[in-house]
């Protein structure tokens, strides 16, 4: 009987997960994604907006700040660690952000997690990929199509495979994020 009820769990647990992912995510209403992402993570701070499509793992995990903008199609992972995204984030279209990868010395295949930390002001390009155990500083910008494997400092430009420090921002950080645009 209890094995019977763990599988029914399983299979119930499965289906929310599917239908929020391929179903609610795509409803073009900011307010209702923004609904349903809020009973999910951990903390979703004020004025912060999440364009459609995007997905996230382990939701318990993911903390994130005002005014930040999590575009559409990004994937945030909280399965490895924690997921804590800062005020005035911007992360572009189709960025992938890891708590959670596989070790590829181990004979066994095994999962390492470490948390990613992302500090205010952040501005993330499009198609990045951010690996387990990252922390990015106050005021970074990574440049799209990067792969961030280290820690980036404050006030830094990154770009590349993997990400090196490719310039340096000047800017005294004043805005506050609230992009909402209509059905996207």
């Amino acid at each position: 009987m209890k094995k019977i009820l763990i599988n029914i769990y399983t299979i119930f647990k499965a289906a929310k997960d599917y239908l929020i992912r391929e179903w609610l995510m795509y409803v073009p209403l900011h307010w209702f994604r923004k609904m349903i992402i809020k009973t999910q993570f951990k903390n979703v701070g004020r004025q912060t907006n999440f364009l459609m499509g995007i997905e996230f793992r382990t939701p318990k995990n993911i903390s994130i700040g005002n005014n930040s903008v999590i575009n559409k199609k990004v994937l945030l992972d909280g399965r490895g660690g924690k997921l804590v995204i800062g005020n005035n984030v911007d992360i572009a279209q189709e960025t992938n952000i890891w708590t959670l990868e596989h070790d590829v010395h181990d004979d066994n295949h095994k999962h390492v997690g470490a948390d990613v930390i992302i500090e205010d002001y952040v501005w993330i390009a499009s198609r990045v990929t951010i690996l387990p155990g990252v922390t990015i500083g106050k005021g970074a910008v990574v440049a799209a199509n990067s792969i961030i494997t280290k820690d980036v400092p404050s006030m830094v430009i990154v770009g590349g495979v993997p990400g090196k420090i490719i310039g340096e921002r000047k800017s005294a950080l004043s805005y506050k994020l609230n992009y909402q645009p209509w059905f996207k």
